[in-house]
This record gives structure tokens, C-alpha cells and sequence, in this order.
């Protein structure tokens, strides 16, 4: 009977041990997940601080979206002055907070989602080499729109453009896309005063500006960080992204 006691004694306390030193099925024995999708889904809404005395630009993020057109924006406006000071917040939304693969293969974790996004100064439209699932997708479309009521500034990039023209927010303003798109976007949506793509890059009417895409995301980014911050501001980001040299490269 001892023997036996003192087997259920020493079973009991070995049990205890082990789940007192209890691992989570989803996080090795030093806390991290195993699962790096388990780590995203876990992570908070906000990863980012806003300063609430600046504007912010928001960047919408999609499936196949074009990487450029994502990064030329943020680029631009996440830059501070010379002498440090921050001029804008700059954030990223989508439908989730799921890892948003670009045509390039790139993946981005968005900052926010539709429905967390904060009080946004400008929205940023870009495009995807395939936009008709996108075009249907009716969550973006009608996020487009709610900004539109608060935003200060809406800027299109390439085929980013037939979102615009599906949400119906720019009806009889000026606009541009990627080049050869003009005709395409004029008869889907013929309230849009499409401009030459040919010939003309960027485009601004009231509170619409719009560009060619890709690198033409750049000169849209610029002309409205000028509008925003001023010409001194712009011509330092403009060196500090060494454009002087991307102008004599084939030389």
C-alpha cells in the first residue's frame, strides 16, 4: 500500500510539473510562434503610432497589386525634412490584415483594415496588370467612396483609374492612365474626361490627380507632397531620392 501511495505521489507531482511548464500548441517552449500566419492573425490591428497633427496618406493594398505604384507614395511622403521633422503619417489598408502578395511576388502586411482604417487626408488608388476581379470587388469600391467624403486629395495610378471610374467619385474630372488604357477606361466609364495617355503622364482637377503608374507614380507623388508640404520640401526629397541621376542614367 506504501509502495503504491507513494507511486500516486510522485505521478502527480511529475503531471503538475509538466503543466506547469505547459507549451501552446502554436509557440515553441520560447514563447514565438510556430506558425508565422498564427503570429499575423495575433498581431494587433495598429502597428503603427500616428501622430494626430499630421495628415495621413493611405495606400490601398490588393491581390497582384503593382509593387511600384505602393511603394513610389510611401516613399515620397514617409520622408522627413532636413531637419528631421515628420510631415505625414503613411499607412496601408486592405480587405484584412493578410500578408497582400504584389505582382512582383513582394508580400505586405497592411497597417490597417476597411473597417479600422483611421481618418485618412488622402487615399491612394493603385492598379493591378488584371484589374476585373478587382473592379468587381465591391468592399474596395465602396471604400473608395466613403473616403471621398472626408479625403482631402484622391491619387490614381495607372489602371488604379477604373476603380475611381466604378466608385463614380470623379465624374466629369479630368484623369489619365497607363499608357494605351485611355480608350478602354473611356468607354467602361464614360463620365470620366479621360486625357490622352500618350502624351500626357499626370494629371490634377480639383481634388484628383492621377498618373500613368509605375514609375510615372513618382511625378503624381511629388506634385501633390509640393501641394502639401511646399516646393522646398519637394525639391529636398526629390535629391534625397537621387532623381537627378535617374534623369542622366543613359548618358
Amino acid at each position: 500500500m506504501k509502495t503504491k501511495a507513494l507511486t500516486t505521489i510522485i505521478l502527480t507531482l511529475v503531471l503538475t510539473g509538466c503543466d506547469a511548464n505547459r507549451v501552446d500548441p502554436g509557440t515553441s517552449s520560447s514563447g514565438n510562434p510556430l506558425n508565422p500566419m498564427l503570429a499575423i492573425e495575433r498581431a494587433p490591428s495598429n502597428t503603427k503610432t500616428l501622430n494626430d497633427n499630421l495628415p495621413t496618406i493611405g495606400v490601398i493594398l490588393f491581390v497582384d497589386v503593382l509593387m511600384t505604384e505602393v511603394t513610389a507614395p510611401i516613399d515620397v511622403f514617409s520622408k522627413s525634412s532636413k531637419d528631421g521633422k515628420q510631415f505625414f503619417n503613411v499607412v496601408t489598408i486592405a480587405e484584412s490584415l493578410q500578408p497582400v502578395a504584389t505582382e512582383s511576388g513582394l508580400r505586405l502586411i497592411p497597417d490597417y483594415t476597411f473597417a479600422t482604417c483611421p481618418k485618412l487626408d488622402v487615399l491612394v488608388v493603385p492598379s493591378a496588370y488584371d484589374m476585373a476581379e478587382t473592379v468587381k470587388d465591391s468592399q474596395i469600391v465602396d471604400f473608395i467612396k466613403q473616403q471621398n467624403d472626408h479625403t482631402d486629395f484622391t491619387m490614381s495610378n495607372c489602371a488604379g483609374a477604373m476603380l475611381i471610374g466604378e466608385s463614380g467619385i470623379a465624374n466629369g474630372k479630368k484623369i489619365v492612365t497607363y499608357i494605351g488604357g485611355g480608350d478602354d477606361l473611356k468607354k467602361s466609364y464614360p463620365g470620366l474626361d479621360v486625357q490622352d495617355d500618350a502624351t500626357v503622364s499626370f494629371v490634377e482637377d480639383g481634388k484628383f490627380l492621377s498618373s500613368n503608374g509605375n514609375l510615372a507614380s513618382y511625378i503624381s507623388a511629388l506634385k501633390l507632397l509640393e501641394k502639401m508640404s511646399g516646393k522646398e520640401h519637394r525639391e529636398f526629397v526629390e535629391s534625397y531620392l537621387y532623381l537627378d541621376r535617374l534623369r542622366n542614367w543613359r548618358e
